[in-house]
């Protein structure tokens, strides 16, 4: 007997991530896995991921970076995948696995994977073809599993989504009930499928063809606990009682800091190509960045007695950063700039606030005013462009 996982999701995140913490955790002695990996999407050029993922042979993840002030470049091969199928021409392999052999679902299924399509209320769920959406592929697999015998299943979703794991089901009850579901699925449904709420962090910076991945070595993967076991041991994994803790050191702290230096890197008019390693060899851009954690984001936190929390993620943060083996391009980073800024740095700002209006925080606010101007001057200029 197994505790067989399902994953729903290619992604060399997850082979970085959930995969390599199963290998890791069947290699200390854990009752955990092997795997079953699923392509969900109907088109994609994945195929060949498939295809490697079903010789069920060990691949490569490197770990490339810094962790407790030592440079870390290791390779582990990662043994945890035992199966693989592309649900677009093996669904009836896909289903059975589901119904009869999971123990514990994951999915990864991209930006776009709680997508609906306008065709999962009409489609019928007791035939032998898989709808389009993967939430509606997912209801049709929780049907076979409950004419099946209706085993108790926990799903942890780990799409960048607040709330992944409630708003997954909600999704497929809303889908349950538009195709006319019974009753007693729509029960079991409720009551013995765990739709977890999880959240993940890692940066997974590189392939390996045709399967295989190079990552930092730092790794979090926090799962919301409610009536169900710890699903892996594994010093990445965390159970706990509340994510949003996680959630903001993760969105005010990293992607803050990232921000941050994308604004500098924009406003100084730096080389095209800089990176996030290569600006903080400048020591003025690292003083400011520092002075913002110390004295404007740390104390933030602390204001919610997140203080050693916050203090040990900048720690942390510093080392990802300074990575000597990541290329993040400043570029990339200042796309959608606005948004970004807006999330990571005013919704921190009104939090703060919440708890103390009177909390001074000058560097943070002045990007914010500077932002905030350039958008009106924008704004004007394109008004008198139209006048004209």
């Amino acid at each position: 007997m197994t505790r067989r996982i399902i994953q729903f999701g290619t992604s060399r995140f997850l082979q970085a991530h959930v995969d390599l913490f199963v290998h890791e955790a069947r290699c200390s002695g854990e009752d955990i896995g092997p795997i079953t990996i699923v392509k969900t999407a109907p088109s994609g050029d994945h195929e060949r991921r498939v295809l490697a993922f079903k010789r069920a042979l060990p691949y490569p993840v490197r770990i490339r970076g810094i962790a407790a002030n030592k440079v870390i470049d290791e390779t582990i091969d990662v043994a945890s995948v035992d199966s693989a199928f592309d649900a677009q021409h093996e669904w009836l392999a896909v289903v059975r696995c589901f119904a009869r052999e999971a123990e514990i679902a994951v999915s990864n299924t991209g930006d776009s994977g709680f997508e609906r399509s306008g065709e999962d209320a009409a489609h019928d769920y007791a035939s032998n073809t898989p709808p389009r959406s993967f939430p509606a592929k997912l209801l049709a697999l929780l049907l076979a599993r409950f004419r099946d015998g209706g085993r108790p299943l926990v799903f942890l979703p780990t799409e960048l989504v607040t709330g992944n794991g409630e708003r997954l089901a909600r999704i497929v009850s809303t889908i349950a009930e538009e195709s006319r579901q019974s009753d007693s699925f729509r029960d079991w449904l409720a009551r013995s499928v765990i739709f977890a709420d999880t959240l993940v962090d890692r940066i997974v910076s590189a392939p390996i063809e045709p399967i295989g991945a190079v990552a930092e070595p730092y790794a979090l993967w926090a799962i919301r606990t409610g009536g169900f076991g710890e699903p892996i041991r594994h010093p990445a994994v965390r159970m706990v009682d509340d994510l949003a803790p996680f959630e903001r050191l993760k969105l005010h702290i990293l992607n803050l800091g990232h921000t941050v230096l994308a604004d500098v890197w924009m406003k100084e008019r730096r080389a095209a190509d800089e990176t996030v390693r290569t600006v903080l060899g400048d020591a003025a851009v690292s003083k400011t960045l520092a002075a913002i954690y110390e004295e404007e984001v740390v104390p933030g936190f602390t204001l919610y007695e997140l203080g050693d929390e916050a203090q040990d993620y900048v720690a942390a943060t510093w080392e990802r950063f300074r990575n000597p083996f990541l290329e993040h391009r400043l570029a990339d980073i200042y796309q959608n700039h606005d948004v970004k800024l807006r999330r990571r740095v005013a919704d921190l700002l009104e939090w703060v606030w919440r708890r103390e209006p009177g909390f001074a925080a000058p560097r943070l606010t002045a990007m914010l005013l500077e932002q905030s101007l350039k958008g009106q001057n924008d704004d004007n200029r394109f008004g008198a462009r139209r006048q004209r």
